[in-house]
């Protein structure tokens, strides 16, 4: 599709999808919501595309809603209002947070409010050393919402949740490293580098397992002791079942011939 707020680039396996509205720093309109929706429903059966790395154009990640567009102007359209937030939650609720292919957030530069949801809702996040991090809707009399409480709840501590959602306070790369936002920090003209070494990693695996991994896990954090037994365990039979026994005949076997160590690296292919 000939996007307008975000950009899709293919190459080997890995595809970046772009927030591109670099002169609103990133921040998402009812049309950014639109075209995310239409491009994640696409990626997801996309053959091509075995790692997905979200990112933004310019000096920013995403700085958030596009507070005139998303929240202003739609103001006195309760229906209007009602459609896009659906749309809103769809993507980065569901589609997101359940795409069937590993998911990084490549965090570049401004991350603001409703960004979050976005990051916590990727499997795996790295940031630049200086991108600016932030929950500012107390600056506008108002509170972190929709899917924002839940990913920062998630992921962070509660005393980093408490403490960022009441002050506001900015904090870098390093620091959302060290709470736990992101996965790690690194400077930032290395940030490209170090998210396709990363999205390496994921394709030197199978993406069955890959999937079914996302899936045990996701899942799994919503059960308690009992439900995640049982659950792993119906995974792991789907899992032989699809692979036609291919982790025991091929990935075990390959260990048991000492043809190479799971601690050390992928199965060999064959």
């Amino acid at each position: 599709m000939d996007y307008k707020t975000i950009e899709v680039k293919r190459d080997g396996g890995i595809t970046w999808l772009m927030f591109n509205r670099p002169e609103k720093k990133n921040a998402m309109n009812p049309a950014l919501h639109r075209e995310m929706h239409d491009a994640l429903a696409e990626l997801d059966q996309d053959e091509e595309t075995r790692v997905l790395i979200i990112t933004g154009k310019g000096d920013s990640f995403c700085a958030g809603e596009d507070l005139k567009e998303y929240f202003y102007d739609l103001k006195d359209d309760p229906r209007e209002t009602e459609r896009i937030r659906k749309i809103s939650y769809e993507w980065r609720g569901r589609m997101l947070r359940l795409f069937s292919k590993p998911t990084i957030a490549s965090v570049n530069g401004w991350c603001f409010g409703g960004a979050f949801a976005v990051v916590g809702n990727c499997d795996l996040a790295l940031a630049a050393e200086d991108a600016k991090f932030g929950l500012s809707e107390i600056n506008f009399g108002h509170f972190p919402g929709g899917l924002v409480p839940r990913a920062i709840m998630d992921l962070l501590r509660w005393r980093e949740v408490m403490y960022y959602s009441l002050t506001g306070e900015p904090f870098d790369g390093r620091r959302a490293a060290e709470i736990g936002l992101v996965n790690f920090a690194v400077p930032k003209e290395k940030l490209e580098e170090q998210t396709l070494a990363l999205a390496a990693k994921l394709l030197e695996k199978d993406p069955l397992a890959l999937k079914e991994t996302q899936e045990v896990l996701r899942i799994g954090r919503q059960l308690n002791d009992e439900e995640t037994w049982y659950w792993a365990q119906a995974k792991s039979n789907e899992t032989t079942y699809l692979q036609k026994g291919g982790w025991l005949d091929r990935g075990i076997r390959q260990f048991a011939e000492k043809k190479y160590r799971p601690g050390l690296g992928a199965v060999k292919k064959e």
